[in-house]
């Protein structure tokens, strides 16, 4: 067997909205048996009220006890410590993108016959592809992903987040994640794509569900609705591709299209509208998330919140603070391509591999006192919110500049701002995206 036909073998057909690969129930059952089932195994219950609520409590027990386990809910491995980690992203060959957007509840069959009556032409992209296409895709389109390109958006960015607080500065509280933080991100990737602002909300609300329907346990009229949506976010991504083509602007997606025009061997019509389907969602949904939990944790810890409003300077290595304490992708998943080894233990080609980034962001091996927010914390920055290795998130500088921003004004306008008290926390349910959905502050 060759190398390509085991690894197609072993990931068999893992896309964004499929369903799941034929003979996959038996095969999933047959490698069971051969798992150890542990009492770690037993106690991760990832869509728990408790585990989603505060999953870290679970992440440094699981750590310090059995760093490596097989979860027979999940059927994968869960991998807790930092530099196993980063070893299996730094091996992509071995550890599969492939599962990367795959539903984590197979897509109901009328999900799936609504998907199958639908013009969308979804094929592997940036974040789930194969890796020698990755690395030629990703120099493409990350050579486009220019520091000017990110950087020219820093006064309008400010001129964006400066009028939502002017929206409810004079009424002394906001919740503030549906007032400013669910919005501001989407307005801000439509600004680096060239696509007009009225669209935005539009989008974000089409996309609301997929991480959800993508990550989560949707019911079955959740998944049929989400694909009805995506019809319409689709539709709507092509035009954007199609009026870039006749008229690029001065933006991300104007350069690509002229990148296309002087060499359409880059890569075809249909990859650039995949790309951008995936930057609509994966460039607002996770800063918005990331925002919101670093709100809560600063005002959560009063002194790291009263030191940055005191010394602005803190703010850029706070976010990185931020994004280690309580990323907003707590989790990414892998599957193994050819019989391998982690801590001793034998995984085989077809596992799948839950890499638990939020306990890794924690592990005191890396991060001394891994549990404590420490705005000045040296490393901060080697958190693995953005991923690492070939796959690290491309849009990580334009996530920090946005929340480098956000925080900078909030702290100058809002310096008294603090949680309301009484308040209940909702968290978006997921295995991987992890997101305070509503935060009441207030100030005097």
């Amino acid at each position: 067997m060759s190398a390509v036909e085991e690894k197609t073998n072993a990931t068999g057909s893992l896309g964004m909205f499929q369903s799941q690969p034929a003979g996959a129930d038996a095969a999933r059952k047959a490698r069971m048996a051969e798992c150890p089932v542990t009492a770690m195994s037993k106690a991760f219950q990832p869509f728990s009220p408790d585990y989603i609520a505060d999953p870290y409590r679970f992440f440094e027990y699981a750590r310090d006890r059995e760093p490596l386990f097989y979860s027979p809910e999940m059927d994968c491995w869960v991998v807790m410590k930092f530099d196993d980690i980063v070893s299996i992203f730094q091996d992509p060959q071995t550890f599969s993108a492939a599962l990367a957007r795959h539903p984590v509840k197979p897509i109901c069959p009328e999900a799936a016959q609504v998907r199958d009556s639908l013009n969308i032409a979804i094929e592997p992209s940036l974040v789930d592809e194969d890796p020698q296409t990755h690395r030629k895709h990703r120099k493409i389109f990350g050579d486009a992903f220019t520091p000017r390109r990110v950087s020219e958006l820093e006064p309008r960015i400010r001129e964006i987040t400066s009028r939502y607080i002017d929206r409810f500065i004079a009424r002394g509280s906001a919740e503030i994640v549906g007032e400013m933080l669910y919005e501001l991100p989407a307005l801000v990737i439509f600004l680096f794509l060239g696509a007009p602002d009225d669209d935005a909300v539009m989008v974000k609300q089409l996309g609301s569900t997929r991480a959800v329907v993508n990550w989560g346990k949707p019911t079955d009229e959740q998944q049929v609705a989400m694909m009805r949506d995506m019809s319409h976010h689709w539709d709507f991504t092509v035009r954007l591709v199609d009026a870039a083509f006749e008229k690029p602007g001065d933006n991300y997606l104007g350069d690509l299209v002229r990148m296309h025009r002087e060499d359409p061997t880059l890569f075809t019509k249909n990859y650039l509208c995949n790309v951008m389907f995936l930057m609509q969602f994966a460039g607002h949904e996770t800063t918005t998330q990331a925002s919101a939990n670093g709100l809560k944790l600063l005002l959560e810890n009063r002194d790291q919140w009263e030191a940055i409003c005191a010394d602005p300077a803190l703010i850029p290595n706070a976010v990185e603070e931020m994004l280690r304490m309580d990323s907003s992708i707590f989790a990414w998943r892998r599957i193994v391509t050819k019989d391998t080894e982690i801590r001793g233990q034998t995984l085989k080609a077809g596992d799948k591999v839950l890499a638990m980034l939020g306990s890794g962001n924690r592990d005191d091996d890396m991060f001394p006192q891994g549990e404590t927010f420490d705005a000045t914390r040296r490393n901060a920055k080697r958190n693995l919110a953005f991923g690492h290795g070939a796959h690290f998130c491309m849009g990580a500088p334009l996530a920090r500049l946005e929340m480098k921003v956000i925080f900078e004004e909030l702290t100058k306008r809002l310096p008294k701002m603090r949680l309301k008290p009484g308040q209940t926390f909702n968290y978006i349910p997921t295995l991987t995206f992890r997101g305070v959905q509503n935060l009441e502050v207030e100030w005097s």
